[in-house]
């Protein structure tokens, strides 16, 4: 009875999407040169992976729904049902859409409202594919680049006004305005949704303008104010990929947080973000809902992404290894990393796991030689969960990264 199930895995090809990272790891031709933008591994249904038993091939979803027990364990199984995470490849060639996830009972409620509606799955305008949030984690191959959280508001009133000093006159009323907005005498998450939604509400001409000078203006803006380095450079960046929008500002407002491979970031639900460059795994709650604001020709529900996003100033900790593990506090998922450690997977105790291995080549032994699988970069398997400890070892010189069940104990 098998347990290491090798996966085969879907490519999402987005426009924002590396060409050349993904099938490097994978060792795969890309001679079209299109982008390679996030390999899924899991049963979400936009994308589910593959396996095989019993010689023939089978969606890993179908393979768990015919014996959850066996594949989940008794906890899991119990408080999910299914396999609660998505594990992703991230290769981002060009910045990602500025973008917030739902809550649980956000997306619950957006996903029925949206079937009672008939907007079709596939619909330009489906803001909820599924019911689930998706709180994740974003951990570095590579250098990367993200925007995560608000600043705190007397911060982005700091950034507009030196933003404007260097503006044309046409655009100065309106910077002002929109710092003003952020020093008045509201709640701070009142000033930061007022300053949000009247951005929005900018005219193409005002927005037009933000680009042209986030571009023209980049070098006397990196001279004047150099601690801010990295905000008018991603600034300056977006507004080469993407004239007019106002999310080209989104640096002023966001916090930008520079990972090294390794480093992570956990996103909690209702946080605006945005991932600009770089490669890394991905991990998360089972979801491919996803509200938009910014960066991108795809929908933009302004309203709903007003309605669910977080307005508290947040800024993300930069997450390092915690003997072996990123810490997060979702149930759903727990990211590991494993360099020539051996069988240190406890997690398997709660529930199943999902490894890739990312340099050099591991091999995996169930129980001294009852089942065993290599994998080179690239190539990722579904693990069932065990209640026998130290049943998997892991040899060989290898990275692996490995996605199982987090905590369910509160």
């Amino acid at each position: 009875m098998s347990r290491i199930f090798k996966l085969k895995n879907h490519i999402k090809h987005y426009d924002w999407g590396s060409p050349d990272r993904i099938p490097q790891l994978l060792g795969a031709d890309n001679r079209e040169n299109v982008p390679w933008a996030e390999l899924w591994m899991g049963i979400h249904p936009e994308g589910p992976s593959e396996t095989e038993y019993e010689g023939k091939p089978i969606a890993l979803s179908e393979l768990i729904r015919r014996d959850p027990l066996r594949y989940l364990g008794a906890e899991t199984g119990r408080y999910f049902g299914t396999l609660p995470f998505l594990f992703k490849l991230l290769a981002v060639g060009k910045p990602l859409s500025i973008q917030a996830h739902p809550t649980l009972a956000q997306a619950q409620a957006g996903f029925e409202r949206e079937n009672q509606e008939k907007i079709p799955f596939k619909a330009w305008n489906r803001n909820y594919k599924d019911p689930n949030h998706k709180p994740e984690i974003l951990c570095a191959l590579q250098d990367f680049r993200a925007m995560g959280g608000f600043r705190e508001s007397a911060e982005i009133a700091l950034l507009l006004d030196r933003f404007a000093r260097f503006a044309p006159p046409f655009l100065q009323a309106s910077l002002t305005s929109l710092s003003r907005m952020l020093t008045g005498s509201q709640e701070r998450s009142c000033r930061l949704r007022t300053f949000f939604k009247e951005l929005f509400a900018l005219s193409p001409e005002i927005k037009h303008g933000l680009s042209a000078c986030a571009k023209t203006c980049r070098d006397a803006l990196l001279n004047a104010y150099p601690e801010y380095t990295k905000e008018w450079e991603t600034a300056a960046y977006c507004a080469e990929l993407y004239p007019g929008d106002a999310g080209v500002i989104a640096p002023l407002y966001l916090n930008v947080i520079d990972l090294r491979p390794r480093q992570a970031i956990y996103i909690p639900e209702g946080v605006l973000h945005a991932y600009i460059s770089g490669f890394g795994v991905e991990l998360m709650a089972s979801s491919d809902n996803v509200l938009r604001g910014g960066l991108t020709s795809k929908h933009i529900d302004h309203e709903e992404l007003l309605r669910i996003l977080n307005f508290d100033p947040f800024n993300p900790a930069v997450l390092g290894l915690q003997e072996s593990a990123y810490p997060t506090p979702c149930k759903e998922f727990a990211l590991s990393v494993l360099t020539n450690q051996g069988d240190n997977l406890s997690f398997l105790k709660r529930g199943p796991a999902i490894v890739m291995v990312t340099q050099g080549k591991s091999a995996i032994d169930y129980k001294n030689g009852e089942e065993f699988c290599v994998l080179e970069p690239g190539e990722s398997a579904f693990i069932p969960a065990s209640d026998t400890p130290g049943a998997y070892t892991f040899s060989g010189d290898y990275t692996l990264y490995a996605a199982g069940v987090g905590d369910l104990s509160w």
